[in-house]
C-alpha cells in the first residue's frame, strides 16, 4: 500500500496517519465538542471507532477516493487534528472536511493545514475546484474557509441531519483560477 505524501508549513506537518495515533485520535475526535460540529463522527467515539477510521484512510488513499493527513505540530510533533480531500475524479473536484481537538482551536492551525492542503490539490492532484460545507451554526469553519480565499455558494437548508436535528450548512469553494490569481 502506498501512503499520502508529509507536507510542511512553518509550524506543522501534515503526513499519514499511523495505526499508533489511535489513541490521540480517539481522545481528540471523541470530544464532544468536535463531534458536535462534524458530520461523519460519532459520540461516543472510542479506540476501535479511531483503528477503523485510520484504517479506511489508507484504503481510500489506495483506491484514488481521497487523501486523509494528520495535522502535526513540528515543534512537538503532537497530533492536534485531521484534513482530508475526498476526491471526484470524474469531474476534477475535491470537498475538503477538517477537525481539530479542543485544545487546539483559536490557534490557526486549521487555517495553515487548509492553505497547504488546497495548494496540494491545485498543484498535485491537478483538481478545477475545491469546495467545503460546514453547519451554519458553527462560523469558526467558515472563517477558515474564507481566509483561503473560497466564495460563499449558498446555504443547503435542513439538508443533513446530526443526531436528531436538521442542519444547515454552508457550501464554500475556490476554482484552480482563482487561486492561482491570489
Amino acid at each position: 500500500m502506498s501512503k499520502p505524501p508529509t507536507l510542511a508549513t512553518p509550524r506543522l506537518r501534515l503526513r499519514p496517519f499511523h495505526p499508533s495515533d489511535a489513541e490521540v485520535v480517539a481522545q481528540l475526535a471523541g470530544a464532544r465538542e468536535v463531534a458536535d460540529t462534524t458530520l461523519h463522527i460519532p459520540h461516543p467515539y472510542c479506540l476501535e471507532d479511531a483503528e477503523d477510521w485510520i484504517a479506511s484512510t489508507e484504503i481510500a488513499f489506495d483506491r484514488g477516493d481521497a487523501v486523509t493527513f494528520a495535522i502535526q505540530r513540528r515543534q512537538d510533533r503532537k497530533l492536534v487534528g485531521a484534513i482530508g480531500i475526498h476526491l471526484n475524479r470524474d469531474h476534477e473536484y475535491a470537498e475538503m472536511g477538517y477537525w481539530i481537538g479542543v485544545p487546539h482551536w483559536n490557534q490557526g492551525y486549521c487555517t495553515e493545514a487548509a492553505a497547504r492542503a488546497l495548494a496540494y490539490a491545485f498543484e498535485k492532484l491537478q483538481l478545477n475546484r475545491v469546495q467545503a460545507r460546514y453547519f451554519s451554526r458553527n462560523p469558526a469553519s467558515g472563517r477558515v474557509l474564507q481566509k483561503l480565499g473560497m466564495q460563499h455558494e449558498g446555504t443547503l437548508r435542513k439538508v443533513v441531519k446530526k443526531w436528531d436535528r436538521f442542519e444547515d450548512l454552508e457550501l464554500y469553494s475556490i476554482l484552480k483560477s482563482e487561486w492561482r490569481a491570489r
